[in-house]
């Protein structure tokens, strides 16, 4: 008795019923662009007094731990990237500029005895070379002597509200170590001044900015100070005045400098119309291409749509497990996958028909088995390259670009084992009923299905001609490219640096109207794009909290009312390295799937696949530039992915290629690859088919937010499946012609 079927089930049983555990017990961790709220990236910067190391951004991430608990968010998160570099996130906040105040100042918090106003020096200077001077909280300059405790030496700062009700708000400080002495000293040395003289006060400075400046009570005894290493401030506090100098006090000094390079805000509608805009085209994508499926295999295609369902649970599942962040073009990235689980079932039902059709295999049973078994090396060189391209996101990318990564690497593995387990296990079970034995066509494996069949009666010889096929690419490669010449690429922010702030309106903006608007308000250079009526994005240089206030402000005005639903920063360094690992990715990711093909096959076939994916890469971008269309983050996640479906199309190909050259046949390497090309025709179609259902579910109903990422999917699904066949294929019997 043959074990291997129940094996199978068992485990596809396994699989299926601990991934069922794990989505029910574990909810998958939204990211901000789906959640809403602020990411900050914040970069430490080395002075001449403070050279940035590991343990120095270590401190610096627990001083900003302090700040963030402080601002009352839920669910912060902080965590280091790389050695220099601190990503912040704050979900709910929709306010940048409150978490960029309290987490990008370098608190070098002191506390100075205050020498009297500078009016009491001759000419408003400094008496003293260790003085300086500085404004209070009301604009008058006071004389300060040098700072006598820092911010090192205080332990904690609470808001407190005297339940008395006499008292209000104040701030109690506990000071710590040395600090207990100094700030005794500092009290002493104030109290010795008359109750009203500005020099019986102490100014609490936070950088070079006097943030309190209380007076000593009448009850502190002169050189005594307050003792105890513990005092209050008092003062006309509310609630908010008293938490905030609280913060400030009670976040220290950063051991260095940040500066912020990235900033991200997104409102939670825009999330949430994300979330509804892709659940909808998952349902409606997979919705069709099940249809198409089963309409195609019939019972296996039942089947293949129950492994799908199997696969969404699996992705999703592993997901939580994982604790991974799905992000926006991560979540999309889920429902690409969909489409791209497709392929291996597709692939291995077209083979089982080829085995049935061969009369090697006499029944759907014996078919089906050939078929997985002959399928398996194509199914796994895909994926592989395919799972290549995710991990170059993964290591190389960023952001949500590296979520996308993740859910696209996590839904390669999903579809594998929906395909090669799953399916297998249900598909076994399937043909051995006696049902389907007496009908075997209702297997939809046991017939030559349509294409195949018109294929045969005209066997067509397509590489009769592989210049034809080589020019026809070349032509549109000159298009494309003349694209990018003319029009020039619209690198997006994350590439550039600068700021897109996106509003939603209540009347529609003339875009002139605004760039106008904008020019009269000192920003001639930013670009006004709209998207729809009630839409509009403008795109800036770097601007400062303020200045993009400024913006919304005139915005506002043009509209009526205007919601800003994402504001994004990007700094010109940051910038700068992201075009350049971008174009690293890119280069590794070629490089990668050279060495990948040519390892598996030969390096003539492994070249002419390289070649065809540069054509697609320099035609996708030259499309992007013929319609205006930005050059982002999400771009480059398409861009990537596009190579890997291009590649999986291809190692089909060349993959029957190497397997009808292994039979020992003398014909030309042009007859066997017409051969391949014809005989794996059938698979691209339908897989095509099946990806082009969910790609276009999600670019008419993506929305704004998903619309030029699912484009940019649907123009490479297209532009590799010709490739693959009528550009790679050629060219690899061009190459091999020439080197006889």
């Amino acid at each position: 008795m043959n074990r291997s079927p129940h094996i199978r089930g068992l485990i596809a049983l396994a699989v299926v019923a601990l991934s069922l555990y794990v989505a029910l017990t574990r909810p998958v961790h939204l990211g901000l662009d789906l959640r809403g709220g602020t990411q900050i990236m914040l970069e430490a910067r080395p002075t001449a007094a403070a050279d940035t190391d590991s343990e120095a951004t270590d401190r610096t991430v627990e001083v900003l731990r302090g700040r963030i608990d402080a601002l009352g968010v839920a669910e912060p998160t902080i965590a280091r990237s790389g050695d220099d570099r601190i990503v912040v996130e704050l979900p709910g906040l929709q306010d940048p500029r409150k978490a960029a105040d309290v987490l990008g100042r370098t608190a070098q918090l002191t506390f100075h005895q205050v020498l009297g106003t500078a009016t009491d020096a001759p000419e408003g200077l400094p008496g003293q070379p260790r003085e300086r001077v500085m404004a209070d909280e009301s604009g008058r300059p006071l004389r300060l002597q040098a700072p006598s405790v820092t911010g090192k030496d205080v332990e904690k700062a609470a808001a407190r509200f005297d339940q008395n009700g006499v008292g209000g708000w104040h701030v109690t400080v506990d000071f710590k170590g040395p600090g207990q002495q100094g700030w005794a000293r500092l009290t002493g040395a104030a109290a010795c001044h008359a109750a009203g003289d500005p020099a019986r006060r102490v100014a609490i400075v936070l950088d070079d900015k006097i943030i309190s400046s209380p007076q000593v009570d009448p009850s502190v005894a002169c050189r005594t100070g307050i003792t105890g290493g513990s005092t209050q401030i008092t003062g006309s506090f509310d609630d908010t005045e008293a938490k905030e100098l609280a913060l400030l006090i009670n976040g220290g000094a950063l051991p260095v400098p940040v500066e912020i390079v990235e900033q991200r805000t997104v409102g939670p509608t825009l999330g949430a119309q994300a979330i509804t805009a892709s659940a909808w085209a998952a349902v409606i994508g997979t919705a069709l291409t099940s249809l198409f499926i089963i309409a195609l295999y019939r019972v296996m295609g039942v089947l293949a749509t129950v492994a799908l369902a199997c696969y969404g649970l699996i992705s999703y599942a592993a997901l939580a497990g994982l604790g991974a962040t799905l992000t926006l073009p991560g979540l999309a990235g889920f429902v690409l996958a969909i489409g791209m689980a497709v392929d291996a079932n597709v692939l291995v039902f077209e083979r089982a028909r080829e085995e049935y059709a061969s009369r090697h295999r006499p029944t759907p049973r014996s078919s089906l088995t050939a078929g997985f078994r002959r399928a398996f090396s194509a199914i796994a060189d895909s994926n592989i390259t395919t799972l290549i391209a995710a991990g170059l996101l993964f290591f190389l990318a960023s952001g949500p670009v590296r979520g996308f990564g993740v859910t696209l690497g996590i839904g390669v593995v999903a579809s594998m084992v929906s395909a090669l387990v799953i399916t297998r296990a249900l598909g076994d079970y399937a043909v051995a009923r006696p049902h389907l034995r007496r009908r075997p066509r209702l297997t939809g494996i046991a017939h030559v299905g349509g294409v195949r069949a018109r294929l045969t009666r005209a066997r067509p010889n397509l590489m009769r001609h592989p210049r034809r096929w080589l020019a026809a690419s070349a032509a549109a490669l000159v298009l494309a490219a003349s694209g990018i010449v003319v029009r020039g690429v619209d690198f997006g922010i994350e590439f550039t640096g600068g700021r897109l702030i996106e509003y939603t309106t209540t009347a529609p903006v003339d875009p002139d109207r605004a760039r106008t608007a904008l020019t009269d308000a000192g920003f001639p250079r930013a670009v006004v794009q709209t998207s729809g009526d009630h839409r509009l994005t403008v795109r800036a240089q770097p601007l400062t909290n303020a200045q993009a206030e400024a913006i919304t402000d005139t915005v506002t005005e043009l509209a009526g009312r205007a919601d800003k639903v994402r504001d994004e920063a990007i700094g010109p360094s940051l910038g700068e390295e992201l075009r350049r690992g971008a174009l690293i990715a890119l280069a590794v990711a070629l490089g990668a799937q050279l060495v990948y093909l040519a390892a598996r096959f030969r390096w003539l076939l492994g070249t002419s696949a390289i070649v065809a994916l540069a054509h697609d890469v320099v035609i996708l971008v030259g499309i992007f530039a013929w319609l205006g269309k930005p050059v982002d983050g999400v771009f480059l996640a398409a861009l990537l992915t596009v190579i890997g479906y291009s590649v999986n199309d291809s190692v089909v190909v060349f993959d029957r290629i190497r397997e009808l050259g292994r039979r020992g046949r003398k014909e030309p390497f042009a007859a066997v690859a017409n051969q391949a090309l014809v005989q794996t025709l059938p698979r691209t179609v339908n897989t095509g088919m099946g990806a082009a259902f969910i790609l276009t579910a999600l670019t008419v109903l993506g929305g704004d937010t998903l619309t030029d990422f699912a484009l940019a999917l649907l123009i490479g699904l297209v532009v590799g499946t010709y490739s693959s066949m009528f550009t790679a294929t050629p060219l690899a019997v061009e190459m091999h012609h020439r080197s006889r």
